[in-house]
């Protein structure tokens, strides 16, 4: 979904009072909307649901080096086009479909879903992609709660609340009121990964940003993370 080194807990942000160009690309001209960000350390890059390009800008950065910056991910931004629309294909019997970390094939079987196990109704008229997501969701709901209180148990970390939700920007987040957020992609992952996501958020309530001082908790209790962070960045943009 986008081209940054961004940390993970930094939102993607929605411009304000954005500005806008125009960028051609492998003959395709795209619109791009810009915005300035002040919590934003380099220039982010996305390419949008409607085909438009959203660069963000840092404080006091220059746009015009934001554009050059553009240009040179051409070949990213093609590629991520093209993905984009393979990924908006509608799912049907035989799609491969991310689940604990592991490409599963989708088995349709009359009402009946399939994958890796999971036997999920479709009811009439659904979409199949639709109740796959829905049955994921509720899974994640079921499993990631829990996971998050023993893990915090386990830190001596105190959390007001775990929920679970659908995000397009984000694996999860930790509020000053120690409330954690995570996605339901989450089951998508390997269990190494989401775990990793999960201490992450929780090293937050000890530092709320990402400092080395934040690093080194997360070193502490999640020693593969890089690991993790590798597998984030090579199939991420597969499952937001």
């Amino acid at each position: 979904m986008y081209y940054s080194g961004m940390q993970l807990s930094l939102p993607l942000v929605s411009p304000q009072n954005p500005s806008r160009r125009s960028l051609c690309v492998s003959g395709r001209v795209y619109d791009v909307r810009i915005a300035r960000h002040r919590r934003a350390r380099r220039y982010l890059l996305r390419v949008c649901a409607d085909g438009a390009l959203r660069l963000t800008v840092p404080r006091g950065a220059s746009i015009s080096d934001g554009l050059k910056f553009a240009r040179r991910q051409a070949d990213w931004i093609e590629r991520e086009r093209l993905r984009q629309e393979r990924r908006a294909e509608p799912w049907a019997a035989g799609t491969p479909v991310l689940f604990r970390g592991r490409l599963e094939p989708l088995g349709v079987d009359g009402r009946e879903v399939t994958l890796g196990g999971e036997r999920i109704p479709l009811p009439r008229g659904c979409d199949i992609r639709a109740a796959v997501e829905a049955h994921l969701a509720s899974l994640a709901a079921r499993e990631l709660p829990p996971r998050c209180l023993e893990f915090a148990a386990r830190h001596d970390l105190i959390v007001s609340r775990v929920s679970v939700r659908n995000q397009r920007s984000r694996w999860g987040s930790c509020s000053p009121r120690r409330a954690i957020m995570l996605n339901w992609r989450l089951v998508q992952m390997p269990s190494y990964v989401s775990d990793y996501i999960v201490l992450h958020e929780l090293m937050h309530l000890r530092q709320p940003n990402h400092s080395r001082r934040f690093w080194r908790q997360v070193e502490g209790v999640c020693p593969g993370w890089r690991d993790a962070e590798r597998w984030l960045r090579r199939h991420g943009r597969e499952i937001l």
